[in-house]
């Protein structure tokens, strides 16, 4: 692949400095999607609630579908306090209408397939028509 095909798979987005140690693998889950055929996702997406408090940064996802895409590290499964965190954090996100399908290693190595199958549910679900 040269410089002409890669350049517009880069995202800015993906390499800001919230972004947490899952970078790299943040960035398969985008590609993977964006190889299975969806439009680009935006990156590092701020969600504010019914008044204005935030509530979530989402890994990517589509603004005008309200459906998102998270990819969980170890420590969202490991670590009590973030475990807490993200119950909360997850409701809060259900409560802007968000739907979120989550990613792990697992998914993007061994069954990809689901991982896409839910997002390509998620989004037609929303309104999303494939091209």
């Amino acid at each position: 692949m040269g410089l002409r095909e890669v350049l517009p798979l880069v995202d800015g987005g993906a390499e800001s400095p919230q972004e947490s140690a899952e970078s790299p693998q943040e960035s398969r889950t985008r590609l993977a999607l964006l190889d299975a055929g969806f439009p680009p996702p935006r990156t590092q997406i701020p969600v504010f609630g019914e008044f204005g408090f935030f509530v979530a940064r989402l890994d990517m996802g589509w603004e005008g579908f309200l459906v998102g895409v998270e990819f969980d590290g170890a420590q969202h499964w490991t670590d009590p306090t973030q475990r807490t965190r993200d119950i909360d954090r997850w409701a809060g996100l259900d409560a802007c209408r968000w739907t979120i399908i989550h990613a792990n290693s697992d998914l993007l190595r061994y069954r990809l397939g689901t991982l896409i199958a839910r997002v390509g549910a998620a989004l037609r679900a929303a309104g999303w028509t494939p091209s």
